[in-house]
C-alpha cells in the first residue's frame, strides 16, 4: 500500500489525495466515502444581513429551539450549537477531564486522536470507565446500542449520534440520564460544509461549553440555513424516506457483486470482501472513492449515490471488477 493510499484511511472525503494517487482517473470524482447525504437541503436565498452583521443572540436561540424540536429535546437550555461536532469532541475533552476513558470500537478516528490514551473496547467492557465514548449508530459499522442500555449506566457518557437523524427512534436524547449527546447537521441535511453541530447535555456543562465558545460560535449564514432546515418538517420526512430507499437499493447492488454487508445505516453500507484492497484501487481508477480501513483490510464503506448517472457509474465499475477479478 503506497503512502498516499495509506493517508486515505484516516477519514472520508479526501478526493484531493485520491486524485494525486490516481491521476488518470476520470473526472469528476464520485465521492462515496463520507456517509454525507447526496441530496442536500436547498439553501435558497440568504439575507445579506446574515453575511454583513454579527450573528444575533436571538437568531442563535431560534436555531437551538428549532434543532431541539427536531431532536425531541424539550428543554432548549440543554443544547448548544457548535461549529461542527468534531470541534465539540475536542472541547468536551477539556471540560470532562479524566484519566480513564474507554472508546467503544471500532469507531470514528477523531475519538482516538482526542483521547490517545483511551482503551478501545466493546460496550460491555467500556461500562467501567470514568468516561465512555461511543457513536450510536456506530461509525463505521452502523451497530446500535439500545438506548435503555446507555441510559442505565451511570459513568460519564459521550454519545455521538451523527447518523441518527434518519433513525430518530434510536436516539438517546429523550432518555439521556446525564449523558452528553452530539448531533451533526451535515450528514442528514447533506451540507457538511456549513460546519454545524449540537451538544445536548445538562445545563452546567452547556453553560461551560458556551463560555468556552464565546458570543459568536456559529456564522450568521449557518444560523439561517440551520433554522430553515430544522423547521422544514416536510423536507425532513422526504429525506428520511429517500435515504432508506437508497440504502436498501445499495445493499442489493453490493450483494449482487459478492460484497457482504457487515453493518449499515440509512447513509452508508460497510462491506467485507477478501479482495477489498483490489476493489478499492479498481474503483479509484474509475474515479470512485469509497472508504478503506487500514485496521480492517477486508472492509470498505460505501455511501449513497445520488443520481441515476452515479448509480450507473458505480454499477458499471463493480461489474467490470467482477469480470476482471
Amino acid at each position: 500500500m503506497s503512502q498516499a493510499t495509506e493517508a486515505l484511511h484516516w477519514h472520508g472525503g479526501q478526493i484531493e489525495a485520491a486524485a494525486r494517487t490516481y491521476p488518470d482517473a476520470p473526472l469528476p470524482w464520485l465521492d462515496l466515502s463520507t456517509g454525507i447525504s447526496p441530496w442536500p437541503y436547498r439553501v435558497g436565498r440568504i439575507d445579506r444581513e446574515a453575511w454583513h452583521r454579527l450573528p444575533s443572540i436571538e437568531g442563535l436561540k431560534a436555531l437551538e429551539e428549532a434543532a431541539s424540536a427536531f431532536f425531541g429535546l424539550h428543554n432548549p437550555e440543554q443544547i448548544a450549537a457548535v461549529p461542527g461536532s468534531d470541534i465539540a469532541i475536542r472541547l468536551l475533552a477539556r471540560l470532562l477531564e479524566t484519566d480513564r476513558v474507554s472508546i467503544v470500537s471500532p469507531s470514528y478516528g477523531a475519538y482516538a486522536a482526542t483521547w490517545p490514551q483511551a482503551r478501545h473496547v466493546s460496550f460491555a467492557a467500556a461500562r467501567n470507565a470514568d468516561l465512555l465514548v461511543c457513536a450510536n449508530p456506530n461509525n463505521p459499522d452502523g451497530a446500535i446500542i439500545p438506548a435503555q442500555a446507555l441510559q442505565r449506566i451511570h459513568n460519564m457518557r459521550i454519545v455521538d449520534e451523527a447518523f441518527a437523524d434518519a433513525m430518530p427512534t434510536e436516539s438517546l436524547i429523550p432518555h439521556r440520564n446525564g449523558a452528553v449527546v452530539l448531533r451533526s447537521f451535515g450528514k442528514f441535511f447533506g451540507l457538511a460544509g456549513v460546519r454545524l453541530g449540537f451538544v445536548i447535555a445538562d445545563r452546567p456543562l452547556i453553560r461551560s461549553l458556551k463560555t468556552m465558545l464565546g458570543d459568536w460560535p456559529i456564522s450568521g449564514a449557518a444560523i439561517a440555513i440551520g433554522t430553515s432546515a430544522y423547521r422544514d418538517t416536510l423536507w425532513q420526512e422526504r429525506q428520511k424516506r429517500r435515504l432508506l430507499r437508497a440504502s436498501n437499493r445499495l445493499g442489493r447492488m453490493l450483494t449482487t457483486y459478492g460484497l457482504e454487508t457487515v453493518g449499515k445505516t440509512a447513509n452508508f453500507h460497510l462491506c467485507r470482501h477478501e479482495a477489498a484492497a483490489s476493489l478499492f484501487a479498481h474503483l479509484c481508477r474509475h474515479g470512485i472513492l469509497v472508504r478503506p480501513f487500514s485496521a480492517e483490510p477486508s472492509w470498505l464503506r460505501f455511501g449513497l449515490p445520488g443520481s441515476t448517472p452515479d448509480w450507473h457509474r458505480l454499477e458499471t465499475a463493480l461489474n467490470s471488477w467482477r469480470h476482471h477479478a
